[in-house]
């Protein structure tokens, strides 16, 4: 064999090694490996956090109960949140990072997820388009809603009577995380007569521990966020408030996954998972169990209307 074949030959089985490396993370691959990665936001309780050294939160132990129902070990990929829901999918889930400037790299070499949690699972978002008409999120596949989320809001009723419109946060203090629509909504509604009123902190807990502190009377987050913040707390006078958002626009949504959308197979082995959990009510006692409120995705509350 001389030199050129040597070559040739180390060669070609590099390119084959790095071609089944560019396919990685199939259905059949995560079952072979021995594992699955699955993909949550950093610091960002209930859902996702370290607490004691380890992963925790609802969205954890549900990607635990996945990895256990594909009797695989359960790994975490933890993803830090880029400009928006866009850029984390391409970073996370189909391409990788920006920063990766290495184009040819296989997948499997890329820091990406099998599957990500906590992926808005709308029709309309799913197939949004750019200016030129290419559906944005074509790479990905947005699947297995298991949760219904809305917003909510808590206050001090040492402060505050009660909550039945958003009205009273013309002179009241309230407490949002900056650039969420919260914030968004609570300084434009009503010709913006709340601006004044609206602090904005870096997310729910520090708005929440500036309502602790007297800077405002009240927050504005998600449900879960809330829910979490107020099991946390011994003193029972952080109360839920029963009032809408006029003019919010969609004030509930459903939450899913979302795979590369190539992955398709290891997409139906996960939603098998996923909707056997909703069904039976371990989904529910997942969330019972950090103390929050669980509703139904819309799809399951349609059959459950069903005669």
């Amino acid at each position: 064999m001389n030199k050129f074949t040597v070559i040739s030959t180390a060669v070609f089985t590099c390119a084959s090694l790095l071609s089944s490396l560019a396919q990685a993370r199939y259905y059949d691959d995560v079952i072979d490996s021995g594992y699955i990665k699955v993909g949550f936001y950093r610091d960002f309780p209930p859902y996702s956090y370290i607490e004691n050294g380890q992963p925790t939160g609802v969205d954890v132990e549900v990607g635990k109960r996945i990895a256990k129902g594909l009797g695989v070990t359960f790994k975490p990929h933890w993803i830090t949140p880029d400009e928006n829901l866009d850029d984390d999918l391409r970073n996370n889930v189909w391409k990788g990072h920006y920063l990766d400037k290495n184009e040819e790299q296989p997948l499997a070499l890329k820091n990406l997820a099998d599957v990500m949690m906590r992926v808005p699972y709308d029709r309309e978002y799913s197939y949004m388009q750019d200016s030129t008409g290419a559906v944005i999120n074509e790479m990905v596949v947005m699947f297995g809603p298991y949760q219904r989320e809305s917003w909510q809001v808590v206050y001090d009723s040492t402060k505050l009577d009660n909550v039945s419109t958003v009205a009273v946060f013309q002179y009241h203090p309230i407490g949002v995380e900056i650039d969420s629509l919260p914030a968004f909504y609570l300084t434009s509604a009503f010709g913006g007569r709340m601006r004044d009123k609206t602090h904005h902190f870096s997310n729910a807990r520090e708005a929440f521990s500036g309502m602790q502190s007297g800077k405002v009377d009240a927050v504005m987050a998600m449900r879960a966020e809330v829910d979490w913040l107020v099991s946390q707390q011994s003193e029972s006078k952080y109360k839920l408030g029963e009032n809408g958002y006029p003019m919010m626009g969609k004030q509930k949504w459903d939450i899913g996954m979302a795979i590369k959308h190539t992955y398709r197979q290891l997409g139906y082995a996960i939603e098998e998972v996923v909707d056997g959990m909703v069904r039976s009510g371990e989904m529910e006692a997942i969330y019972q169990r950090y103390g929050l409120r669980y509703e139904l995705p819309a799809l399951y509350q349609e059959v459950a209307k069903q005669p």
